[in-house]
């Protein structure tokens, strides 16, 4: 696997839109679509490409995927209950298409890229017409032709995951924000991760990709862009043109109201990015710094390249920079080896970090990755109560950052209807909380002053004072 990024020629993305333009005229193709995306922003993203390509072969989506001809399932590997969970919603389109034999079914995404994988779903899946990787979207106009005009079933996996195809159609989801990728794949190699197995190494898109691919959608009216990576700390790595801090300082530098990046790995945050950051107003005040684990042991033993003390060290010198910063983690706990001594460092750390929130998870073994054979492994009774203490931990946390935020004026980009009312909205505020308030429609697009009066455990509430 490369490290530097392979552009698919443009010639091949034409060659790909005859496909689409001949798909569009075929008598009898499908005419809807349906896509379930499971997994992260990355994930999320890669679906509003893939819609934009089944838009351009004359599709459109439908309102349920019970009635669409075309369902596709843009999978996550990243643990292994995400992967049962798609498989089984795969398994019960089987039972739809019963009364709907015309209903054609795919999979996509991570876990297509799993060693393994497609000779799986071409085995013990035989309801699945189409297949494909992270690599080879840009194929999906020439491999429904085949599954249409030759009425057999296609699985691709690229071999090459290097290969990025620029200039793709885009269907997005929102008008207010927009996801834009600046990277792809990992260099890290976590023992626990198969990231690096199925999204490949590290390669960075050109600067000048990216920043033109921003002024689009500064033009279009786009509130909040958010720059997506593995480790986006490491984009220019290797063979870019700029570090994560320059790219990041020529993206605000467009104007752009909100600007939010997501992941970044610790070991990669360096002082020039935290300048950046509080320089530039329209980057938010908000960090998502996944630690894992509170033990040196236990980073070491998942290859994180940084200790606990390190990590320390970077949140205060995030703090002391922007002292309404938001940081929010990642925490696994019953890693193989995790002793009692070792998670009681997770729990310290955690309670020291003082995370507005963390998502938390029991270690799930990845078939693959060197953590699967490690010793040690975990009994599931002692893993269910380490991740109960460690919940009870960063509730608490969440309880202070909510409670330290009563009577404080947020800025919120509105961008729904909130669930618990007609007449309210919702929107989040910098540090990337979710803030519910008395509105109404004409709110949505824009970004309000909200003075804070209440706190749930997930939310805050608050009132308009104004407009901005």
């Amino acid at each position: 696997m490369s490290d530097s990024i392979i552009r698919i020629p443009e010639e091949e993305i034409r060659r790909q839109q005859g496909f689409a333009d001949a798909f569009a005229a075929l008598p009898g193709r499908p005419e809807t679509y349906y896509i379930v995306t499971y997994g992260c922003q990355m994930n999320a993203h890669d679906s509003e490409k893939l819609a934009g390509i089944l838009e351009s072969m004359g599709m459109r989506p439908a309102g349920d995927k019970r009635e669409a001809d075309l369902v596709m399932h843009n999978t996550c590997c990243i643990r292994d209950n995400a992967e049962r969970k798609a498989l089984g919603n795969v398994t019960w389109l089987k039972e739809v298409r019963r009364e709907r034999p015309q209903m054609l079914i795919g999979v996509c995404g991570c876990m297509v890229q799993e060693p393994g994988m497609a000779e799986k779903l071409l085995k013990q899946y035989p309801f699945v017409d189409i297949a494909f990787g992270t690599g080879n979207m840009h194929e999906v106009p020439e491999m429904l032709c085949r599954v249409v005009t030759e009425r057999k079933r296609v699985v691709s996996v690229p071999q090459n995951e290097s290969t990025v195809a620029e200039g793709l159609p885009i269907r997005r989801q929102s008008d207010i924000q927009a996801y834009l990728t600046i990277m792809y794949g990992c260099n890290n190699y976590c023992t626990y991760c198969i990231v690096p197995y199925v999204r490949g190494r590290e390669r960075s898109r050109a600067s000048s990709d990216i920043l033109r691919e921003a002024e689009v959608l500064r033009n279009s009216g786009v509130r909040e862009v958010m720059l997506l990576g593995q480790n986006v700390n490491s984009y220019g790595a290797s063979g870019g043109d700029m570090t994560f801090p320059q790219l990041l300082d020529h993206v605000a530098a467009l104007g752009i109201p909100r600007i939010r990046f997501m992941t970044s790995h610790p070991k990669d945050l360096s002082d020039e990015l935290i300048r950046v950051m509080a320089d530039r107003p329209n980057i938010m005040r908000h960090f998502h710094l996944p630690v894992q684990s509170g033990s040196n042991a236990i980073l070491k033993a998942m290859n994180r390249r940084y200790t606990r003390e390190k990590y320390l060290e970077r949140l205060s010198a995030l703090r002391a920079a922007m002292p309404d910063i938001g940081v929010t983690s990642d925490l696994i706990v019953a890693f193989p080896g995790e002793t009692d001594g070792d998670f009681e460092d997770t729990l310290s750390l955690t309670a020291q970090a003082r995370y507005d929130s963390a998502f938390t998870f029991i270690y799930s073994p990845r078939t693959g990755t060197p953590a699967a054979a490690m010793p040690g492994q975990i009994p599931p009774d002692v893993a269910s109560r380490r991740i109960a203490k460690l919940i009870e931990v960063q509730e608490k946390n969440t309880a202070a950052a909510f409670e330290s935020m009563l009577g404080q004026t947020v800025n919120v980009l509105v961008t729904d209807r909130s669930r618990r009312g007609k007449d309210e909205m919702t929107g989040k505020c910098e540090r990337n909380i979710s803030v519910n308030f008395p509105g109404c429609d004409s709110d949505i697009g824009r970004i309000l002053p909200i003075r804070i009066t209440a706190a749930s455990h997930t939310t805050l509430r608050g009132e308009k004072i104004g407009t901005a």
